[in-house]
């Protein structure tokens, strides 16, 4: 299963998603289970922003060698699930062809659906605001997608 995680400009929320998943995988021992990240608005091979670096680091991950990558129908195609940070993010996952794949990541996460916190721009507390909100909804994804396993439904 490859999940794509899917915000403006793939150099703040989404890559931290993709990192924090990328550890809870490992550290959950989940096999088969991929991840990535891109962005609506993103322009190719920027690096990830300052802010999501340093809370990263705080973290022990490393976003260090992301590279923003654009939101484009193959990386539609190849993904299983689709979880977007905001409600125009799905917008253009759905018209990008990942409709009944794509979703709210708070909604897939079992919460009420609304937009992940956009970081940019915001100080290092912002940012770590994002990251607890991310790393809670991730915890929920992972145990869904586990659980969805156990009965067959993935």
């Amino acid at each position: 299963m490859h999940l794509l995680f899917v915000c403006t400009g793939n150099t703040c929320r989404s890559p931290l998603a993709e990192v924090i998943a990328r550890r809870m995988i490992v550290d959950r021992a989940i096999p088969d289970v991929t991840v990535g990240s891109a962005g609506t608005s993103a322009w190719a091979d920027s690096p990830a922003s300052d802010g999501a670096l340093l809370v990263a680091l705080e973290q022990g991950l490393d976003l260090g060698d992301h590279r923003s990558r654009p939101l484009a129908q193959e990386l539609v195609s190849d993904a299983q699930v689709i979880l977007t940070m905001g409600p125009h993010h799905l917008d253009r996952a759905e018209a990008l062809g990942g409709t009944g794949r794509s979703w709210l990541l708070t909604d897939y996460a079992g919460g009420t659906p609304r937009p992940v916190s956009d970081p940019f721009g915001g100080g290092l507390d912002v940012y770590r605001a994002t990251y607890v909100e991310l790393e809670q909804a991730m915890s929920a994804v992972l145990d869904r997608i586990v659980a969805d396993r156990s009965r067959g439904t993935d």
